[in-house]
């Protein structure tokens, strides 16, 4: 694609980029985002070679310093959940970790996680080398080239003007970093970013350093929140301060950014960081003696959760954004491959959804996002656990009509905005949020749980569930276009005639993307002829209602689409979903709790589901489709063959359980990798989904997955190990059918010889 124009405001590397500390990492907690990381670092090493552009890349490698048990299993729950990648890592022992960093006290340091192949370069050569290859290969940049307003044309395009002119574009990418809410007010949006005060400190000649005979690799002290490197013959370190401390330009949210800024800083503040620095200190004592040259304060842009927001946004048509990077020298490469991928071929190359923007929506307000954004600040270096919750600026404006009823009785998670509880207190356990890697104390209550759902009755408050209402003359033609399954026919009848769909009729289906991947899983009721209620995930709402905004304008259906989530409550059952308004929602809760306390009724959380959920060994597909999106390339994955299958594992553990994501090995090789656990509390064992090759996914296979650093047995079993109850009930009827079918065949046979 040639024809891509750059308009930079003033120069370029102005904002965030020329004063960074040019960090690099193939390190990641997210899945995902390690695959970012890899691009970006591969891109770098070869681009003076591509573009003649010095770009001053040190590669060194980094370690991130354990000097607390605590921190230890994280390395090693980190570890099992980059062995299935290409990312070079490694769980590193003290003496490994003073022979790569000699400089540093040894007194607390227990382990390292080592990445060879870390470092730093130099963000404004990275940036003129980029821009090199970029005109090299035909895009056109313009500086400086201020954007004045956007325009929007009825044919999808856009009219770009800027002091110099208009430029008519078929999409436009807001790439704008701290000036992101700016751009994205031309055009209604309140993009949820906000710029924080990040500082670093640099040093004189340290004489260690200049000594040393190879450059010192990047450190990260997680207990200390800070990094620090080597810089020429001294050191830089940069410290996370805690949200109480950190500082938020919170006035450019409130009155704009100033129209100048844009190679400024702000003024330092070394009190601020004093405990950091003293951290420091300690763990590398040649800074008590170190000169300090220079203490750089600049503005770094975060999002709520510290995720840059990234592809194309919800309600208005090619409109691209790529804001929100509080990493931006190490995402560049990785995230610039992956929106130019999903711009040429018109999907994403891989699962990014935890960067969609559209995971922000009006909930999202600007208190909500500075408590986030402290938040976020501060937990830079924290403890990752798994199931983490952080609570700052909840609850939002997303709470059911049930929530004042149930807050104070359980362990709330945060989803989407929504507060949806995990699990329920009972007297005498210990409740509250207490994470940990392994078994804690909601393991036992939810095991209480299950066993409600299995021989009981319990009650789940799923309000969170995406919802649209689909309906209108082509209601079903787009329907049948978007999702790998038909809509319901009636003895073979057509589905356009409407008047023979079965109303009330639910089927599970798949969209999928061109090249036959799932794009998301939804759930479709007809409430009425040519009336579609569609249900999918919290985390996927205007991701998946993006999606189907776009195809119905491509294709010109006559259809109206309409987002319900935050006016139906939804409240699950003995296996079934109550649709309410809201605001009838806590009475008719009350009603069922009142009406089935005969029964043993209560409430029930999402871990339990989820427990249920792998028992059950819950997926699937519909029957044989119409000619959807994707349906080409399904044919062509199946013609060719499958490498990989999805399995379904029991595991022998202790005290810990798979959650998703940890590596699968056969025979001391890495096979596959899982994708989702949990303890099975009916069958007393820990379950997992993985992908392993085809020919290791047979029942019977043994294989192990590695759990904080240990190898434990799994075996891949015939699914479900547990059967829905009108699964159930389907084979007891089938069986009494059965049997008394034998008694009469045997009475009539008795009968007609006598």
């Amino acid at each position: 694609m040639k024809d891509v124009v750059l308009l930079e405001k003033s120069e370029l590397t102005a904002g965030s980029t020329w004063h960074a500390a040019g960090l690099t990492t193939y390190y990641h907690p997210g899945i995902n985002l390690k695959k970012v990381h890899y691009y970006s670092i591969k891109l770098y090493e070869k681009l003076e070679e591509e573009t003649g552009q010095a770009v001053g890349f040190h590669q060194p490698g980094s370690i991130r310093i354990a000097s607390t048990p605590v921190r230890v299993d994280e390395l090693k729950y980190q570890m099992t959940r980059t062995h299935w990648h290409p990312t070079p890592q490694f769980l590193i022992g003290p003496e490994k970790v003073q022979e790569l960093f000699p400089l540093l006290n040894m007194n607390k340091v227990l382990a390292g996680l080592y990445n060879p192949g870390d470092g730093h370069i130099d963000p404004y050569s990275l940036t003129m080398a980029l821009a090199a290859g970029a005109r090299m290969y035909g895009a056109q940049i313009y500086n400086p080239a201020p954007v004045t307003a956007l325009t929007p044309t009825s044919d999808g395009n856009w009219d770009v003007q800027t002091p110099h002119g208009t430029v008519r574009a078929n999409r436009i990418v807001n790439a704008t970093g701290f000036w992101a809410r700016e751009v994205g007010k031309m055009i209604g949006f309140e993009h949820p970013t906000i710029p924080v005060h990040h500082q670093y400190v640099v040093t004189a000649t340290v004489p260690e350093v200049k000594a040393l005979k190879t450059e010192l690799p990047v450190i990260r002290d997680l207990e200390g929140s800070y990094y620090l490197r080597q810089e020429r013959d001294g050191l830089l370190f940069g410290p996370y301060e805690k949200e109480e401390k950190m500082m938020l330009q919170d006035s450019w949210v409130r009155d704009g950014v100033p129209p100048g800024f844009g190679k400024e800083l702000f003024e330092s503040d070394l009190d601020r960081i004093m405990d950091h620095v003293e951290f420091a200190m300690e763990m590398v004592p040649v800074l008590k003696n170190a000169d300090i040259i220079n203490i750089v304060s600049g503005p770094i842009t975060y999002t709520p959760d510290l995720l840059p927001m990234v592809g194309p946004h919800q309600g208005v048509h090619n409109y691209w954004t790529a804001i929100g990077f509080g990493y931006g020298v190490i995402h560049a490469g990785g995230m610039g491959k992956f929106l130019s991928d999903w711009i040429m071929t018109g999907e994403p190359p891989y699962d990014l959804i935890e960067c969609d923007p559209n995971r922000y929506s009006k909930w999202t307000t600007v208190p909500y996002m500075c408590a986030k954004a402290r938040e976020s600040y501060g937990f830079n270096n924290v403890v990752g656990y798994p199931k983490e919750e952080r609570f700052a600026g909840r609850p939002t404006s997303r709470v059911s009509g049930v929530y004042d009823l149930l807050k104070s009785k359980g362990s709330m998670g945060a989803h989407a905005g929504w507060e949806q509880p995990h699990w329920f207190y009972k007297s005498g356990d210990d409740v509250g949020y207490k994470p940990s890697f392994r078994r804690t104390n909601w393991f036992k209550p939810v095991g209480r749980e299950c066993k409600l759902v299995m021989e009981k009755v319990g009650v789940i408050d799923l309000t969170p569930f995406g919802k649209f209402m689909v309906k209108g003359k082509d209601s079903i033609k787009l329907l049948d276009h978007l999702f790998a399954n038909v809509m319901p026919k009636v003895n073979g009848c057509s589905s356009a005639n409407l008047a023979l769909l079965p109303v009330g009729l639910t089927n599970i289906s798949h969209m999928l993307t061109p090249k036959g991947r799932v794009y998301a899983e939804v759930t479709i009721t007809q409430l009425a002829p040519g009336e579609f209620l569609l249900i999918t995930g919290s985390g996927s709402e205007l991701h998946d209602l993006r999606w189907i905004e776009k195809e119905a304008a491509a294709g010109g259906y006559d259809v109206d689409i309409t987002n319900v989530t935050e006016d139906i409550g939804v409240l699950g059952e003995l296996g079934w979903e109550l649709y309410i308004d809201q605001k009838n929602m806590a009475a008719v809760y009350q009603a069922i709790m009142e009406a089935g306390q005969n029964e043993g009724i209560d409430n029930f959380g999402t871990y339990a589901m989820n427990s249920l959920r792998l028992e059950k060994g819950f997926r699937g597909w519909g029957a044989e489709p119409a000619d959807f999106i994707g349906k080409k390339a399904l044919q062509e994955i199946k013609a060719n063959g499958l490498k990989r299958k999805l399995a379904y594992l029991t595991m022998d553990t202790e005290d810990i359980d798979p959650e998703g994501n940890e590596t699968i090995w056969h025979k001391g090789k890495v096979v596959g990798n899982t994708t989702s656990g949990a303890y099975s509390y009916t069958t007393q064992q820990s379950l997992a989904f993985g992908y392993l090759p085809v020919e290791l996914a047979t029942v019977g296979q043994k294989v192990e997955v590695e759990l904080l650093g240990r190898k434990y047995s799994a075996m891949v079993v015939q699914e479900p190990l547990v059967l829905t109850e009108p699964t159930r009930t389907r084979l007891q009827k089938k069986a009494k059918s059965s049997h008394t079918g034998r008694l009469e065949h045997f009475s009539s046979n008795y009968w007609q010889s006598r």
